[in-house]
């Protein structure tokens, strides 16, 4: 608590080791009644004050001169919080410390204790009990963790404290932890999409003029479904660990830049791609094209392949550009493709289709329609 016996303690033995003392203070109202203090308490302290609403160039000769160790404690706002690194200064006094967020007392105990000597940094406030839980619980904190390469601990704890929102915050953090990262995010996107297409279909009136142009926003993520054999070889990738880190690594892409750079990184360092991981890689391409073209589901299997259109039937989707491509392809091609509908599912399904490399090139040519 702020007791002036502490207080000249702690200048008196900063001061007998030649050192200089930050006496933190963040209400400048008042900052000169402190000053009054020390000097009662220290008189033989060359006491500077400093705070914002200083002239600039006066602020400026003060830390000048502080640094030049002309004065022997310097009364600051959170001013000297950053930029200023004075390694003679090893002790740091903050006063009303209960009113600082965890950051910011974390960010002022780093003022001290930038040379060989070891610091001290004294945090004033009223009795714990007085306080609120979240202003003890960052007072106790600061004190836990007060050893070098504690920030990240400092950083959670803040984050605990304080919250990050209802969707990363505590009422949500169950479901990431059950669902992992990626999928909560499909789910979140999903759910975003639905209120833009229902209860906010106005407020994007612009959006879905583009969406006659393409299908690519009417669909999240388009699923594959195969009796092609589409792997990493454990022959070609021995560790298992390895092989489901380029699994999940070719999941996430979705440029035709990436799966290039992919695919010369995987020849680098295994060689020659086995024709099941090249078909594989083939999977990321056909599933953009996919997208692009509004079909939710790709079925590869004996030697047809089936494309599964957007489910709503209502769908602005059926009077897009993307829809119609996939008619002219159709009206171009009718021996080998058949317009299915069955309990309200659309879908497409191609014969001939003996691989993902066929499959893709024939997406392509009906993008191109």
């Amino acid at each position: 608590t702020f007791d002036p016996l502490i207080i000249r303690e702690a200048i008196e033995f900063e001061m007998s080791r030649n050192g200089q003392v930050f006496f933190i203070n963040n209400r400048i109202k008042n900052i000169h009644e402190l000053e009054d203090i020390i000097k009662r308490e220290v008189p033989d302290a060359r006491i500077a004050v400093g705070h914002g609403q200083m002239d600039p160039a006066k602020l400026e000769s003060i830390i000048i001169d502080f640094v030049n160790q002309e004065y022997d404690v310097l009364i600051a706002t959170s001013i000297v919080e950053s930029g200023i690194d004075i390694p003679n200064a090893n002790t740091i006094i903050i006063n009303n410390a209960q009113n600082f967020g965890l950051s910011d007392l974390h960010q002022l105990r780093g003022r001290v204790g930038r040379s060989n000597k070891k610091a001290f940094a004294y945090l004033l406030a009223p009795p714990l009990h007085t306080l609120t839980p979240e202003a003890r619980r960052r007072l106790q904190a600061i004190e836990n963790f007060s050893e070098l390469g504690h920030g990240f601990h400092i950083a959670m704890q803040d984050l605990d404290i304080r919250g990050a929102g209802n969707l990363l915050g505590a009422e949500q953090s169950g479901f990431i932890a059950d669902l992992g990262y990626e999928v909560y995010q499909k789910i979140l996107t999903e759910a975003v999409n639905e209120l833009k297409n229902d209860e906010f279909a106005e407020l994007y009136h612009e959006a879905d003029e583009d969406n006659k142009i393409s299908g690519e926003n009417f669909v999240d993520d388009v699923q594959i479904e195969s009796d092609l054999e589409l792997l990493f070889p454990a022959l070609y990738i021995p560790n298992d660990s390895e092989r489901i880190t380029l699994y999940r690594e070719l999941d996430n892409m979705e440029k035709e830049s990436d799966i290039m750079q992919f695919t010369e990184r995987l020849e680098d360092r295994f060689g020659k791609i086995p024709p099941e991981g090249r078909e594989l890689i083939l999977v990321v391409r056909l599933r953009s094209i996919a997208k692009t073209l509004g079909i939710e589901k790709v079925v590869l299997k004996n030697g047809r392949m089936s494309l599964f259109l957007v489910t709503n039937s209502e769908s602005p989707y059926y009077q897009s550009k993307a829809f119609d491509k996939l008619l002219n392809y159709i009206q171009k091609y009718p021996r080998k493709c058949e317009l299915k509908d069955r309990n309200g599912r659309r879908s497409v399904s191609i014969q001939s289709i003996p691989n993902v490399e066929t499959a893709c090139m024939v997406l392509s040519e009906i993008n191109g329609l």
